[in-house]
């Protein structure tokens, strides 16, 4: 899971992506408003925030650095652009891919210990 956040004056928006499953949730305030699944290279997310002003968020990844980005746009002006490197992305799976290949071990043990 890579997670964007950010404190947009008022508001504190975050944008949470999946790299293994494609699900991407926007959250404001702890309170998710925007959830979709996604399995290209590029998104974007429109909700409201606090004060009714529209922002968007964009997620991409840059195919010559492989980084993750996230840009923030309110009444469609830039205010953020924030980036998770290669690192970040292959940490995240190498934990999601051990979590897969645990949970299938242990399950296989269960089945033959049945």
């Amino acid at each position: 899971m890579v997670t964007f956040k950010y404190d947009l004056n008022q508001d504190i928006v975050e944008l949470q992506a999946s790299n293994w499953c494609g699900l991407e949730q926007v959250y404001i305030n702890g309170k998710r408003v925007s959830r979709k699944l996604n399995f290209g290279q590029h998104s974007e997310h429109e909700v409201k925030l606090h004060d009714g002003n529209p922002c968007k968020f964009q997620l991409l990844i840059d195919p010559a650095s492989e980084q993750m980005v996230c840009r923030i746009y309110r009444k469609n002006n830039l205010v953020a652009s924030i980036k998770q490197g290669k690192e970040n992305l292959s940490q995240s799976r190498r934990s999601l891919q051990n979590w897969a290949i645990f949970f299938t071990l242990s399950s296989l043990l269960l089945l033959l210990l049945n």
